[in-house]
């Protein structure tokens, strides 16, 4: 019987049929598709082992069916029920209690609400006026402010005065935002990782927003911390699909931002060079979950979900295979470790 990947994808246009082509080509009793979707019953059969989401976090209907696939026994990348419940705070507390450098974070209420919401009754429990000296104090100047749900390098801003950071802050509306330090780095690297085994580092300037080719831009001992150091955070929020931004300062990278559960993966961004390797790595990953799938139910555990987290961390069995080994090999000129487990729960 043939196994079913289903793709779900906004506008991209490169990485779609090309992780199509890659997975059918290889002809291993695994077929990828199109996710087609029309209203969902809720005895309705799902027909997929695997569904790749690139798109629900903007659309509902979307994230409401792929928690529902889960519940059928699909795994889906990422996993619906995490993604939900996920923020930029929550990482940084993560990372604090992995022992991963990050920068000082504070998350802030937000600046508007709902219709409905009387400031002076519905928000009783909010300290006002804020301490913003404390907390200036706290993450240091100059500092970034950027929405605690946000992604794409949306609404970022480098702020370099209290007054800077409170006009930034009223004009934030709904959104809820967090304060971070602010890391002068030295270098900055993106790393793809896939499958909470594969981690491709890669130079980027995130003035320019843009990818560089650049084999030797770290030397082995920085690249092996960057790589464990993601697939820590990956394995921990059990994200198969996931980039993550480190600033480097004085040796020492810092988990700038690792929220991007749907990475850009557009050739052009990517560039030809470090995009075939994503399409392999992606097209790898959804043939293994296929063929060995591996349940997401227990996830709904959010306390087994933290006990899973520590486990990683202190280097425990855990749900890690026995058959587990890892290598670290250059891909291109890029680190990248592999591991043979293939299951993982929390």
């Amino acid at each position: 019987m043939t196994l079913k990947v289903g793709l779900l994808v906004g506008r991209e246009w490169s990485f779609p049929p090309a992780f199509i082509d890659e997975v059918n080509r290889r002809n291993e009793g695994v077929e990828a598709e199109y996710v087609k979707l029309g209203g969902t019953r809720m005895d309705e059969p799902v027909p997929y082992a695997v569904i790749i989401d690139r798109i629900s976090h903007e659309i509902p209907y979307y994230r409401i069916y792929l928690k529902y696939a889960v519940l059928q026994g699909v795994t889906v990348v990422n996993n619906p029920f995490m993604w939900t419940a996920d923020d930029k705070f929550f990482e940084a507390a993560l990372c604090e209690k992995l022992g991963i450098a990050s920068p000082k974070t504070v998350v802030l209420p937000n600046k508007d609400y709902v219709p409905g919401i009387v400031h002076n009754e519905s928000l009783r429990n909010l300290i006002y006026p804020l301490d913003w000296q404390g907390i200036i104090d706290y993450v240091g100047l100059p500092c970034v402010l950027k929405d605690a749900l946000g992604g794409g390098w949306k609404d970022v801003f480098i702020c370099h005065s209290l007054d800077e950071v409170i006009f930034h802050y009223d004009h934030f509306g709904l959104r809820t935002p967090i304060l971070q330090e602010f890391i002068k780095w030295d270098q900055y690297v993106r790393c793809i990782a896939i499958g909470q085994d594969a981690v491709l580092p890669i130079k980027y300037d995130p003035g320019e927003r843009k990818y560089h080719v650049e084999h030797q831009h770290l030397t082995p001992e920085l690249g092996r911390r960057i790589v464990e150091d993601s697939l820590t955070l990956v394995r921990a929020l059990g994200y198969d699909m996931n980039s993550l931004e480190w600033a480097v300062r004085d040796g020492i990278p810092y988990a700038i931002d690792f929220m991007n559960p749907a990475p850009d993966m557009d050739i052009y961004s990517l560039t030809p060079h470090y995009f075939e390797w994503v399409v392999k790595h992606m097209a790898d990953m959804a043939i293994r979950l296929a063929k060995h799938p591996r349940p997401q139910l227990p996830n709904l555990r959010w306390d087994a979900f933290i006990t899973a987290s520590r486990t990683w961390q202190e280097g425990g069995t855990g749900s890690k295979s026995s058959e587990s080994s890892e290598s670290s090999t250059r891909s291109n000129g890029a680190t990248s470790t592999s591991q043979a487990s293939e299951t993982q729960s929390s």
